[in-house]
Formats: structure tokens, C-alpha cells, sequence
């Protein structure tokens, strides 16, 4: 199959300059005196009279001159010799097609609705009618119908301002299409409508000029090429109507069927169409379409290509009774027609193939290769699971709710980074205009693919990172932490990479003052005070740093998450992809994947080409993730209680921003991670007492739509099947590692607290004292000799000697004390 053919080499003698169209080489550009229209047709009439009587050859080699066109209005005269020889063939456009993992046609893309087929897989049938058609001495000229060329010359000279009479060969149409296309790749619009006019002139000296050209190219492109290779790239070429290239796809278009397969009743009425595409299309014209099929019936039965019989019944039939019209839609909005709500993971597609330095130098040569490349691109989407999160994300928002929010929903599988859903609430409308319901705009992803989305705040789904900083620098989920602290000072707080400035701000929990309490408490519940008592122990830029690593940075930008306290608590804005990409890392173990939505890439010729990788690499060490996982397992009796744990192994963390405006879940399995987020996209609006979905909110948090929309699709996609559990946690990170505690016992309080925070360890005095040899007023007893570091230690004061107090001990174990705060109204909220 010939998609594209050999350059030519032109003679060996110099040239002069001069003007050709696209599609020729400049190896050979004549100039010379000036000829008219008169003298153009004369030239044309001795090439004629010579080949006539030493054939096609002998008259290029006998004739002294012809004419060329110089400019648009002007010729020069030069030896038939000196034309170009070298036809300048590029691969055809064809369209691409984008499917999903199980190989479902999601959308087609083309520049010209094309298939590229070789000469076996069309129909002897078609190649008949279109031989009986267009040059019924195909087999026998060499490139020129003399026969044909001196009918239209006599013509000419009878009548020379007629328009020019036709005449061309298959092989003669096969170059002006090359040259047309050639014309149609130049790079201004002013070249492209130049080149094209200079292939298709026909009349005056200009169009006797390109037919002495055309026949220069077609006879040197038959003594390299066989016939049968020629008519092959002519009917891939050639138009078959309007938007409809090539014999396979008219055969697709018109029959729903291939080439190979078409009647000689269909091929007459596809290879009537080439003589003018938008006149004789079947569809838009069906009375003059039928018209030029009788015709070519008759054509072809004159010639022998078919019988009396099927002549007779040819033209009996009406050409609506074979018409089976299919037609291509182009874009992305008809994905959804294949998979429900995959056209904005479709339009994702695009943009990397478009935006990706895998596909090519420049955005044009990516976009061209798009569009015309004839690619297959295999994605990651699976339609089942993508089915399902569409399914899930307008249940509980159902498209243009009068609320004005969306859910948006991204899932990616741990380990491979393959993005196997991508949903909103909203119907894909590429030229949206405001219209309720409708949106261009992909919410699931950002930089660098869709610029024009903010992004949305993650609220305390973010702590996930800081949590991840905490653990990597040593820190346990027992140590105990100040989660009742409201009032902090920037200089609490270390950022090197940056120069924090300000006095002092406030922060507050959702459900109560808080207290002390262990990490791991204060994880599944949400505790914002205690996270940000724990990031004033944490270096603010590696937490921004650690998030950026695992693909979480600014949704419009790319870049990180400013370094300030407040980000602690996710007031940045990011995507639900960016999210699912992340806590997809602790799912497999601490290994980060690149999230990407192409799996394989194939041109024309079937060669693979490169794609993007997701550059899969431990990106944290997996007794962190491991414990990580254990922390955030707890999130179903924390802030996700009321929602319910699956029935499988699960964690995640919900999200709140400060006024509930955006509102998170973003959950995993070993096997699945989704991110799920309900926002208003018009800004930062809060959905607090509002209708939505049918159903009254006075606050909304992350566990009261998000949350129970994550764990429908979930529980529907991992339905019965293996959901393996969780790796065990580091005992190191769960526990800590025991270390000696400084004995305070006789101390005063305050000298005890100095040397226990100088030790790492947090003092507190317990309420009632005891009885105690040691002089009252001083420690009498301490809670442990031995414990994690950042560990509570509770003090208990003597009493000094006498009756022991009632109800009181001397020893006080070390233990978490927060009663579950999670998160209410106030800056910034945190479920």
C-alpha cells in the first residue's frame, strides 16, 4: 500500500528560477520570454502533433519549448525537458481515532475524512467504474491520453475562449491532487489559496500551462511507478464527495461497508462523484447523483465492465434503495454516545496530543499529526468504571442544577498512573455560551491543558501532606499535639525558601475548642489547630514540596503551594486529578505514577509511536505510605462515620474550605483512587442552605455529597471482586521509638517543663495533687520514664506528706485526649 511515493529526480542540466506551485520541486524553475494564450494553445497543439507520431516520450524530447506559468498572469517559454520531474508525494491525511482500554471508538478527528487502503482492498468493481469513467485508456497511454489531449486542443483552437476542455489521465488527476495538497500544507492562508489556484486553473495560458506540466510529472510518474500503483494512490486521494476522501471511506460513508466489499451499482455511483464532489455528493443531491450513476453504468457497460442485464437492472434501481449512509462525527462531544460522560476525558486526550513535546517539536506539527496523521490512540479510560463515576456524579448533582454546583470526579489506578474515569455534572458543549449545564471547561484537570481552570481549594484533604512531612522527619502517629491552640504566630513557623512577615492569626476547629491529642486522632478527625500546631514543628516549603512531588501544585500555574501556614489547610487551588494522582501514591505503596490517559499510539503504517510516561518511581518510602494508610483508614470513624466504612478496605481524608465553598473526599483502595469535589465553578460560593439535588443543606461538608458520592462508585466498581487490604504500618511510625525521659520528680513546674521541652517531650500538671514525701508544691510523680519523643508526659504535684487524696494515684498513663474534633464554620473548615 502506497501512502506516500519516491521523489523523482529531475535532469542534470541547470535551471533557472522561476515559479511552481507547492507539491513541485524547485530543482527545476525555467524562466524565459513571455508567450500568449494563442501561443500556449500552439505549443500544446505541436506537443500533441509530435507525440502523435513519435509518441509521448519523443515529443518531450523533440518539442523546443512549451509554456510555464511565471506569475499569476504571466508566462515564460522553456524546454519541455527543463519541467520539474520530481513530484513532491507527502502521506495522505487520514483521519485519527481516539478509543478507550477496551478498544470503544470514543471520537474521530480529521483535517480529510480519509482511510488509506491498498489497491486489494478495493473492489475490482470500483476500480472498473472509475477506469470506464475518468480514463478508459488507463492500461495503454503512458501517462498521457494523446487521443484525448488532441480533441481538446482542436477544441481550443476552434474556440480559445472556451473554458479549457479536459483530458486528463488518472495519473495526470493523481499529480494535480498531489499538488493540491502540497498547497493545502503551506504555512500562511494567502500560500495555501495561491498554490491551490495554480493547480486548478483552467483557463487561458495559465490552465494550458499546468496541463503541460501535469503531463510532464505523469509521464515520469509512469516510468517509476506500475498502473496499478498509480490507480491505488489515485483512488486514496482522489474526493468523493463533500468532507469524503478516498474509496474506503466512501464506501464507509455511503454503504457502511469497506471498499473490498462494494457492488458494481455502488461503485458507479461513488465513481460518478469525482467529476464534481458537491454537485454529485449521493446524499446532499440524491436526483443529480443518480443522474451521473446511470452514466457511469453506461460507461462501463459500453466497455465491457458489466453485463446487459446488469446494465438494465442498474438503472432501474433508485439510488435511495442502496443507500446506507453512515455518517463520521468529528470532536469530542460524540464520546459520549459511545461511553456515558467520556467526552471531557476525550477532550483531555486532545490536549495532550496536542500540548505534548511526545508528539512532536511545535503545537502545529502536533495538531497536524493529529489531525491528519491517520493515528489510533489507544487511552486508559475504562468504560465501565467511567459509566459508573458519570453515573454517580449526577445523582446527587444532576446536570444544570439551579444550586449552580458541580461534582467532578477523577480515578487512577495506584502503580500505573492509568486515568480510568474522569466525570462531572455538567454535558461537554465545546462553544458553551453560559448556558445552564453546559461547559467547555474540564474541572478535573489543569495546568498545563486547560489554563483557563482555577481550580478549586482541597481544604483539609491537603493535611494528607503534611501529615506525609511529618512522618518522613522522624514523627510517630502517637506523639500527642496541641489541638485546642487557636492563636499562632508566623514566627511559630520555619520556611526557608521564603521570608515570612506578620504578627499573629487565629484558627479555628469545627466541632469545639479541642484539645491534646494523638496524630492519629487529629488525622481522622480533622483537627485543623492541631495540624497547624504539628506544621510549626514542620519546614512549610518541603510540605508545598512534598505535595508538588506527588503532582499536587496550582491548578492555573503549576507551581507549588505557597509556603505559608494558612496552605497547611489547602487554601491553594488544585484539580481532582492532581489529588487522585496523589493519594494514589500511598495506595501502591509509596510509588508515584504520572497520571496519563494514553496507553499506545499507532500512525498510519501501524508503527507504534512514543507517548508520555507516567515515570512511575518511589517517590516515599513505603513504611511511610504504609503507615499513612493506616492514619487515614481511620477517616470512617472520624469525619466520614456518619457516611459508613465499605465493605472492603478503604482510607481517605474529606476536605472543607473555609466556607464550605468547595467541599472534598478523596478516598483509595490498593487498587482504586478517586478524588471527588462539589464546587461551584462561577467562584467561590458557598452551597450552605441551599437545594441541592432535590434535598435541603443548611452546611455542607465533605462526608454529605462528596463523600457518599465516592463510595457508591467504589462500592459498585470493586464489587465482587479481590480488594486486597492495606500493607501493616511501621511500628516506628505508629508507636515511635521509646527514649528516656529526664526525671522532674522534685522539680518546680516550670524547671519540669523547661527540661522535658528541651527533651522533646510536652509537660502537662495533672488536676488534683497527692500525698508525697516531697516537699508540697513540687512534681511528685511523672507519668513515664520512657516514651516517644513529642510525647505528653502528665506531671502530679505533692500535696506533702500526710492522708493520700481520694480518687488520686501517682502514676497517670500517657494517652491520646482529643474528643474527636473534627470541623464547624470558621476559618478555614476542615472535614
Amino acid at each position: 500500500m502506497c501512502r506516500s511515493g519516491a521523489r523523482f529526480a529531475g535532469h542534470g542540466g541547470r535551471v533557472r528560477g522561476g515559479h511552481y506551485p507547492e507539491g513541485v520541486s524547485s530543482s527545476s524553475r525555467p524562466r524565459g520570454r513571455q508567450v500568449s494564450a494563442a501561443q500556449a494553445i500552439g505549443l500544446l497543439v505541436s506537443f500533441v502533433l509530435v507525440a502523435s507520431l513519435g509518441g509521448v516520450v519523443a515529443a518531450g524530447l523533440a518539442l523546443p519549448a512549451v509554456a510555464t506559468v511565471n506569475t499569476a498572469t504571466n508566462l515564460t517559454v522553456t524546454g519541455f525537458d527543463e519541467l520539474p520531474t520530481e513530484l513532491d508525494e507527502q502521506n495522505l491525511p487520514e483521519k485519527s481515532t481516539i478509543l478507550a482500554s477496551d478498544g470503544t471508538l470514543l471520537a474521530t478527528f480529521y483535517a480529510q475524512n480519509r482511510v488509506v487502503v491498498p489497491l486489494t482492498a478495493i473492489s475490482v468493481q470500483l476500480q472498473h467504474a472509475v477506469i470506464a469513467t475518468e480514463d478508459k485508456r488507463f492500461y495503454e497511454h503512458t501517462g498521457v491520453d494523446v487521443t484525448g489531449m488532441a480533441r481538446a486542443a482542436v477544441l481550443s483552437l476552434l474556440k480559445p475562449d472556451s473554458q479549457q476542455q479536459g483530458a486528463s489521465t488518472i495519473t495526470q488527476q493523481y499529480v494535480k491532487n498531489v499538488l493540491i495538497e502540497a498547497a493545502l500544507n503551506a504555512d500562511t492562508p494567502a500560500e495555501r489559496q495561491a498554490g491551490v489556484a495554480a493547480a486548478t486553473q483552467s483557463e487561458g495560458a495559465e490552465g494550458y500551462a499546468r496541463k503541460l506540466r501535469e503531463a510532464k510529472l505523469a509521464i515520469t510518474l509512469e516510468q517509476k511507478e506500475t498502473k496499478d500503483q498509480i490507480l491505488e494512490k489515485y483512488l486514496n486521494i482522489a474526493p468523493f464527495g463533500s468532507s469524503v476522501y478516498g474509496a474506503e471511506t466512501a464506501a464507509n460513508h455511503y454503504f457502511s461497508k469497506s471498499a473490498k466489499d462494494l457492488t458494481y451499482l455502488e461503485a458507479a455511483t461513488i465513481a460518478g462523484v469525482t467529476q464534481n464532489p458537491s454537485k454529485y455528493d449521493p446524499v446532499a443531491h440524491p436526483e443529480a447523483s443518480q443522474g451521473r450513476r446511470d452514466t457511469v453504468l453506461g460507461l462501463m457497460h459500453d466497455q465491457g465492465f458489466i453485463t446487459d442485464a446488469e446494465y438494465t437492472t442498474g438503472i432501474a434501481t433508485p439510488l435511495a434503495s442502496t443507500l446506507v449512509v453512515s455518517v463520521v462525527k468529528q470532536g469530542c462531544q460524540v464520546a459520549n454516545d459511545a461511553v456515558a460522560g467520556s467526552a471531557y476525558f476525550c477532550d483531555y486526550v486532545t490536549k495532550v496530543m496536542v500540548g505534548d513535546v511526545a508528539f512532536g517539536a511545535s503545537t502545529a506539527e502536533r495538531q497536524a499529526r493529529l489531525y491528519k496523521g491517520g493515528l489510533t490512540i489507544t487511552t486508559t479510560l475504562d468504560p465501565t468504571l467511567q459509566t459508573n463515576a458519570d453515573t454517580q456524579v449526577k445523582a446527587t448533582v444532576p446536570v444544570g442544577d439551579a444550586s449552580g454546583e458541580i461534582q467532578a470526579m477523577s480515578t487512577v489506578q495506584p502503580g500505573t498512573g492509568q486515568i480510568l474515569t474522569m466525570a462531572q455534572s455538567t454535558d461537554y458543549v465545546p462553544t458553551a455560551t453560559g448556558v445552564a449545564g453546559q461547559q467547555s471547561i474540564n474541572y478535573n484537570a489543569g495546568y498545563p491543558y486547560y489554563s483557563v481552570n482555577q481550580g478549586f481549594q482541597p481544604g483539609s484533604t491537603f493535611k494528607a501532606f503534611t501529615l506525609l512531612t511529618w512522618l518522613e522527619a522522624g514523627h510517630s502517629l502517637s506523639e500527642t499535639v496541641n489541638g485546642g491552640q487557636s492563636t499562632f504566630r508566623f514566627s511559630d513557623f520555619t520556611a526557608p525558601c521564603t521570608k515570612l512577615s506578620g504578627g499573629t492569626f487565629t484558627v479555628a476547629n469545627s466541632e469545639g475548642s479541642g484539645a491534646m491529642m494523638t496524630v492519629l486522632d487529629a488525622t481522622r478527625n480533622s483537627v485543623n489547630r492541631a495540624f497547624m500546631s504539628m506544621a510549626t514543628h514542620l519546614d512549610l516549603c518541603q510540605i508545598m514540596q512534598n505535595a508538588a512531588d506527588l503532582g499536587v501544585t496550582n491548578a492555573k500555574s503549576g507551581g507549588n503551594f505557597k509556603p505559608v501556614p494558612i496552605d497547611v489547610l489547602g487554601t491553594d487551588n488544585t484539580t481532582p486529578l492532581a489529588m487522585a494522582g496523589a493519594f494514589a501514591t500511598f495506595a501502591s505503596g509509596g510509588v508515584y505514577c504520572k497520571p496519563i490517559a494514553i496507553l499506545k499510539v499507532t500512525d498510519a503504517n501501524g508503527k507504534e509511536l512514543a507517548i508520555p510516561s507516567a515515570d512511575c518511581h518511589q517517590a516515599i518510602e513505603a513504611d511511610v505510605a504504609n503507615t499513612m494508610n493506616y492514619a487515614m483508614s481511620k477517616v470512617w470513624t472520624g469525619t466520614m462515620k456518619s457516611v459508613g466504612a465499605p465493605d472492603f478496605p478503604a482510607a481517605g481524608k474529606t476536605g472543607t474550605s473555609n466556607r464550605n465553598e468547595y467541599t472534598w473526599f478523596v478516598g483509595y483502595t490498593p487498587r482504586l483512587a478517586s478524588a471527588v469535589v462539589l464546587a461551584n465553578p462561577s467562584g467561590a460560593i458557598s452551597p450552605n442552605y441551599q437545594v441541592i439535588g432535590g434535598k435541603y443543606y443548611p452546611v455542607i461538608y465533605g462526608s454529605d455529597i462528596a463523600g457518599p458520592t465516592w463510595k457508591r462508585f467504589m462500592v459498585q466498581a470493586l464489587e465482587g471482586q479481590d480488594n486486597p487490604g492495606f500493607a501493616d504500618p511501621s511500628d516506628k511510625l505508629l508507636n515511635g521509638e521509646k527514649v528516656s525521659v529526664p526525671s522532674v520528680i522534685g522539680s518546680t513546674v516550670d524547671v519540669a517543663t523547661t527540661a522535658l521541652k528541651a527533651a522533646g517531650f510536652t509537660a502537662k500538671v495533672a488536676d488534683a495533687p497527692v500525698t508525697s514525701d516531697v516537699p508540697a508544691g513540687l512534681v511528685a510523680t511523672q507519668s513515664a520514664t520512657k516514651a516517644t519523643a513529642g510525647s505528653v508526659i502528665t506531671l502530679t504535684l505533692s500535696a506533702g506528706p500526710g492522708a493520700v487524696q481520694p480518687g488520686q494515684t501517682g502514676d497517670i498513663p500517657v494517652q491520646g485526649t482529643g474528643p474527636g474534633n473534627g470541623q464547624a464554620p470558621g476559618p478555614p473548615q476542615n472535614r
